[in-house]
């Protein structure tokens, strides 16, 4: 077929069946897979060698454990949550300028200075309140730094 071997991490496309397929080789049954394959037409059959990452398990959390941690300082996030780089923080020492102009800390009796703060992809906005799907979700993770 070509001369590159078969490993993990190459690119495969092939056509089968006047079918084109595309497939990264990510493990050992892949291998044998792309091997037991009669492929029809071996001219359009590609093998290109592309940087493989190796899928990580993550390991991943109820809403209970994401607060305690976000208690700690740590990031967290939603595997489910569409947008790349959104996740939630502790944000301390929470003030704001009012419309006189004078700067207000914002440090309340019972509950503190403190509130949990969105990062997303338009800016921060704090004070967020998780929803129901949020709070029942197991799919919450640590923010790699």
């Amino acid at each position: 077929m070509n001369n590159i071997p078969l490993v993990v991490g190459n690119r495969v496309t092939y056509k089968i069946n006047d079918c084109i397929k595309t497939i990264i080789v990510t493990d050992q049954d892949d291998i044998e897979m792309l091997k037991s394959l009669e492929i029809l037409n071996v001219e359009a059959c590609l093998w290109e060698k592309v940087e493989y990452e190796e899928i990580k398990e993550e390991k991943t959390m109820d809403f209970g454990e994401a607060i305690k941690l976000l208690k700690e300082g740590k990031r967290l996030q939603r595997v489910g949550w569409n947008g790349k780089g959104q996740y939630i923080e502790l944000a301390t020492n929470i003030s704001y300028i009012n419309s006189i102009g004078e700067l207000v800390n914002a440090d309340h009796e019972s509950i503190g200075n403190k509130a949990i703060a969105f990062v997303g992809t338009s800016g921060v906005q704090l004070g967020w309140l998780a929803s129901q799907a949020d709070m029942l979700a197991e799919d919450w993770k640590i923010v790699e730094e």
